[in-house]
């Protein structure tokens, strides 16, 4: 059967149309339009972690969180006297215990063991390493429940709270204490997860 000439030409006509649609017609996005309020919530995300990250890549913070097996000390980073290893559980090797010479209080004479409750580094399963990252790589690690602990965003401010954690604010004679106060470091931590818990690059 034979179609109309002037179907034929209607159908063309219409088909041309559509492909010159579709030719000119701008992409369709399929990323969410950012918001300035959105935008403004992230950068106060960002702001509240550089602020964490100052704490957490101090001394106090720093020497414990390392790639390594052994701990660091002192305000410079250097490796451990002892020569001291993590252990499976952090608490050092059977060999040499860290409640050896770490009690649960620090030592009075200067420069003398320090201590605390439960003293110890991160188990080696959850190292929570993050000495040499940056600060983008350090906020990633820290909210990562494979290598934080298997805890949430929110899981972190109890930890914070931990006679441990703590203990960096009353480290002892002759060691710095971090940069901001305990209580701001909280607070910069809440804000932050409040915020959408983002992180920098």
């Amino acid at each position: 059967m034979t179609l109309p000439r002037q179907s034929y030409l209607w159908d063309f006509a219409w088909s041309w149309i559509v492909s010159l649609v579709f030719a000119i017609a701008p992409p369709v996005s399929t990323k969410t339009a950012t918001t300035p309020q959105a935008s403004a919530q992230t950068e106060k995300s960002f702001q509240a972690f550089r602020a964490i990250a100052t704490v957490l890549t101090s001394p106090r913070c720093l020497n414990c969180h390392v790639p390594g097996e052994g701990p660091l000390q002192g305000d410079d980073n250097h490796p451990h006297a002892m020569n001291v290893k993590r252990g499976a559980d952090g608490k050092g090797s059977a060999a040499l215990r860290c409640s050896t010479c770490h009690q649960t209080e620090n030592s009075k004479a200067l420069h003398a063991p320090p201590g605390a409750a439960d003293w110890q580094m991160p188990p080696a399963k959850t190292p929570m390493a993050w000495k040499g990252l940056s600060v983008g790589e350090l906020c990633r690690t820290l909210k990562d429940p494979a290598k934080n602990g298997n805890r949430s965003v929110q899981d972190l401010v109890p930890h914070m709270e931990t006679s441990l954690v703590r203990w960096a604010w009353s480290p002892g004679p002759g060691r710095a204490v971090p940069p901001l106060s305990h209580e701001e470091f909280v607070s910069r931590l809440k804000e932050w997860i409040e915020t959408s818990a983002a992180c920098p690059e």
